[in-house]
């Protein structure tokens, strides 16, 4: 018997293979030959470039020496003078073939390939790996319309081509019929080649502002260069227009395409005026002197002889200031209506300043200027802007202001203005105010629950102070300014309470003190003809104090009762009523007295003070009461078209209508005041209506002064006088907007945030307004705007013989529409009913002609008529390219 183990076929036969396997992969190799040099460029210890520095330590040098050697890595792996610097990523569509043996890849379909910045798209691009040239063209569908057109764009180079050959390396290129846009100027070029990044040379170019792949008009050159976002240069060009040359040559030309500021000559318009002759208007320089700082010199010259100069310097510091000075002297030179002389002649000047101050740079600190002065005449001589010349008044303003955490408020200014027609100046230096914000004495910095009712007591202050002069240009003087110089100061001090509410009544209670300090005194006397006036220099002061209760409510009613077939719903009326108790002691009967005005011996009651700066106070004794009614009426409908909230929407019928006025139980006659009248509607969200009246309830004799008398007294009812009021009507009509068209960014000065000088302002609505045809909206099919005012008042005769009444009434229309698509008519008239006449009429025709647009402007009635044709593209860059005919009447 045998004990030994069994013999296993399979498992012997397992170790024997696995045995010999590992035999014969021992020493082997696999794939990979043997490097012996391998190591060397990965792990070899490298010794550091720095020479090793002795220890000052006896002993420490081989330490110091192990320290400061270094172990690096390097890869020394040999690159060819001919690879890119950067990787280059490509894509298509359809497929990418390589071509190993020419080292070629070609992709088709939508195929890209972007390098740095550099991004080149279209149907089919060829990559030559060995001379780093791609090559992009398109391809011709069955129908034989072009695909996927070459589109190149680096940095700011963007164009479309037919073919396009550029080399990654020099970052050269030649395309064929290319098109690239330069800021506003399209640009065509039958071959263009690329020199860098940003110069480009083309041969038989074309450039225009129209934006069409045929475009309107073009200037055509043999060669030209572009650098890119500054500027193009060419040879001789010449205009053509639907692909028609015209033959007027250029010996060059010269277009910059730098956006922003930058220096440069402003074209001239001709003009031909019958008073100044021909002229050339607006001709002048502008220099950028640097970031913060430039300036701009116009010119305007005539035939006759008159010129006009204007200087415009303008600043700016962002986050701080910017402002701008306007210096302007004209030498007017203009036909004479005097038959003994041939020319009038005037010199005249003008000073402008805007100032503005940013809000965050210094909080609760700020500066603003608005100055216009200059000689009363200059508005009268002005030429180019016939609004001006209506202008008789001139303004000016310089203030500072600084605020102390909300509670004290400081003002300092100085101003001054002046008429045209009086040559009256007055100056105002310097005026100011201090101001106290309400503060409750009584009020503990840290409260808890609901404050009692005399922690709500509140005290404030304002001060005011003036300083004036004034004079005559034609007669100044220095005495002149001594007689007319006036001061004076104003002090008021308001006391409030909030007292706890009644139910649905408010109570407040106040008090107001205010004292007035004046440097003259004016008394008026008849000397049997007419009456003088004496002046008393000095100081002098008057008070006046008041206490008042008022109550405060509001009551709501609304009416339904209305039928279920009824589209009316509801009528509500909320009636607003307050009613004041005051009293007001007499404290300036003493400055008034009584003076004969005319012949008959009448006489007017004047104060001491009527005249100066405060004016006077009122004199009398007031005990009584103040009333206001204000009223509110709308309705509620069922909407047809609106089915959000319940299809039911409010609409306003009368958006406030009421009285006010005040009764005097101390008076010994006119116990009642003037009632004051006004209603305010918007009709129908379309029709605005604002009016307001005054009514006196007393009769007058029969001169019209006042008599102490009832108007309802006598038996004859009446509610009284209506002694002045006035009556606005305004609506507009338009069609409903075709497209909105999107709005591009402006780089004007007013976008800049720099402020214009008012002649800038009325310069530019002038122009707005004498070439209506340059901005009509073609996408408005029609509108049409009315407005109607009429105004009257009783007013005092100079000669004190008497009251008279004087009504204005006037009525304004405008409107425009489309006679077609492309062309639109419009008008805009002004008639005045006191004068029985229209006082202006102005009419326009504009043509729609894409990329440039046609202007006929007509002015035939009015004291200043004019008539102008203007031709020119829409395109800022070539604005000054217009062909215009303007002619002004003057009808004195």
């Amino acid at each position: 018997m045998n004990n030994g183990g069994k013999f296993s076929l399979k498992y012997t036969s397992i170790g024997l293979f696995t045995l010999l396997l590992c035999t014969l992969t021992l020493f082997a190799s696999a794939n990979y030959h043997k490097s012996t040099d391998f190591y060397k460029h990965l792990t070899q210890v490298r010794p550091d470039t720095l020479p090793l520095k002795k220890d000052t330590l006896p002993g420490k040098q081989a330490d110091s020496a192990s320290r400061n050697l270094q172990q690096v890595d390097t890869l020394n792996v040999k690159i060819s003078a001919d690879s890119l610097d950067a990787p280059v990523n490509y894509a298509a569509s359809d497929s990418m073939v390589l071509d190993v043996a020419t080292k070629k890849i070609t992709l088709y379909s939508k195929a890209s390939t972007k390098y740095k910045d550099l991004d080149l798209t279209a149907y089919k691009i060829e990559l030559d790996q060995p001379t780093q040239i791609v090559v992009a063209t398109y391809l011709i569908d069955s129908v034989g319309e072009k695909q996927g057109k070459p589109h190149f764009v680096q940095g700011e180079s963007n164009m479309d081509a037919d073919s396009i050959i550029y080399n990654f390396k020099t970052q050269k290129g030649i395309t064929k019929s290319t098109f690239t846009q330069q800021g506003e100027m399209f640009v065509y070029g039958e071959r263009i080649k690329k020199v860098n990044i940003s110069d480009f040379f083309a041969l038989d170019g074309r450039f225009t502002t129209c934006n069409l792949d045929t475009p309107h008009f073009a200037f055509r050159t043999k060669r030209m260069k572009l650098v890119n976002q500054k500027l193009a240069v060419s040879g001789p060009i010449h205009p053509e227009f639907e692909g028609v040359p015209v033959p007027i040559y250029i010996p060059f030309g010269f277009f910059p395409l730098s956006q922003g500021r930058h220096s440069g000559i402003l074209p001239p318009q001709f003009t031909a005026n019958a008073q100044f002759g021909l002229g050339l208007e607006g001709l002048g320089y502008y220099k950028v002197i640097g970031e913060k700082f430039d300036v701009m010199l116009r010119t305007d010259v005539y035939s006759y002889g008159g010129w006009r100069a204007v200087l415009t310097p303008t600043y700016r510091k962002r986050y701080r200031y910017s402002g701008r000075l306007n210096l302007a002297y004209q030498n007017t030179r203009i036909l004479s209506n005097d038959p003994k002389k041939e020319f009038d002649v005037n010199r005249s000047f003008n000073i402008q300043w805007s100032h503005v101050a940013d809000a965050k740079a210094r909080p609760g600190t700020s500066f603003q200027a608005s100055v216009n002065a200059g000689s009363t005449q200059y508005n009268q001589f002005v030429g180019i802007n016939p609004t001006i010349n209506f202008q008789n008044q001139l303004y000016s303003s310089i203030s500072y202001s600084k605020n102390w955490d909300n509670k004290y408020n400081l003002t300092l200014s100085m101003g001054h203005d002046q008429n045209s027609r009086t040559r009256q100046i007055n100056v105002r230096l310097p005026d100011g105010s201090f101001t106290v914000n309400n503060f409750y004495p009584f009020q503990p910095n840290d409260f808890v629950g609901e404050a009692k009712w005399y922690e709500k007591l509140g005290l404030g202050l304002n001060t005011q102070f003036r300083n004036q002069v004034s004079f005559y240009d034609s007669a100044f003087s220095f005495k002149q300014l001594v007689d007319t110089m006036q001061w004076g100061a104003q002090h008021n001090i308001p006391i409030t309470l909030a007292l706890p509410s009644l139910g649905p009544i408010q109570v407040s209670p106040g008090v107001s003190y205010t004292e007035r300090w004046y440097a003259q005194q004016f008394t008026r006397r008849w000397n049997g003809s007419k009456i003088d006036t004496t002046i008393d220099r000095g100081f002098f002061a008057a008070r006046d104090v008041s206490f008042s209760m008022s109550l405060n409510t509001a009551i709501f009613g609304t009416f339904n009762k209305f039928g279920k077939n009824s589209s009316v719903r509801a009528i509500r009326h909320v009636i607003r009523p307050s009613i004041s108790a005051s009293y007001k002691p007499d404290m300036n009967g003493k400055d008034y007295y009584s003076t004969q005005v005319d012949t008959s011996g009448r006489e007017v009651r004047f104060s001491k003070y009527d005249g100066s700066l405060y004016g006077a106070f009122g004199a009398g004794e007031f005990g009584g009461l103040s009333f206001t009614l204000d009223n509110n009426l709308e309705m509620k409908v069922r909407s047809k078209k609106d089915t959000t909230e319940g299809g039911i929407k409010k609409v306003r019928i009368l958006d406030g209508f009421g009285l006010s006025g005040s009764y005097n139980f101390l008076a010994d006659s006119f116990q009642l005041s003037p009632i004051s009248l006004y209603v305010r509607s918007t009709l129908f969200e379309k029709i605005n209506i604002t009016a307001s009246a005054s009514m006196d309830p007393y009769k007058t004799d029969n001169k019209g002064y006042r008599i102490n008398q009832y108007a309802w007294s006598g038996g004859k009812f009446s509610p009284g006088r209506l002694t002045s009021g006035n009556i606005a009507i305004s609506t507009s009509f338009s069609s409903k907007q075709k497209e909105k068209q999107p709005t591009e960014p402006t780089d004007d000065l007013a976008s800049a945030g720099l402020p214009m000088t008012l002649e800038e302002q009325q310069a530019q609505l002038n122009y707005v307004r004498n070439n209506p045809a340059e901005f009509a909206d073609f996408n408005i099919p029609w509108s049409v705007n009315l407005s109607y005012s009429l105004s009257f008042s009783r007013l005092l005769k100079r000669d004190y013989s008497g009251y008279e009444t004087q009504i204005s009434s006037s009525i304004n229309v405008s409107g425009d529409f489309n006679l077609t698509p492309k062309w639109k008519m419009g008008a805009n008239t002004y008639y005045d009913f006191r004068g029985s006449s229209i006082q202006q009429l102005t009419m326009f025709l504009s043509r729609e002609l894409h990329c440039w647009q046609l202007g006929i402007n007509i002015t035939p009635v009015g004291l200043y008529r004019s008539f102008n044709i203007t031709i020119n593209p829409k395109s800022g860059i070539l604005r000054d390219l217009r062909i215009n005919r303007t002619r002004y009447f003057y009808t004195q």
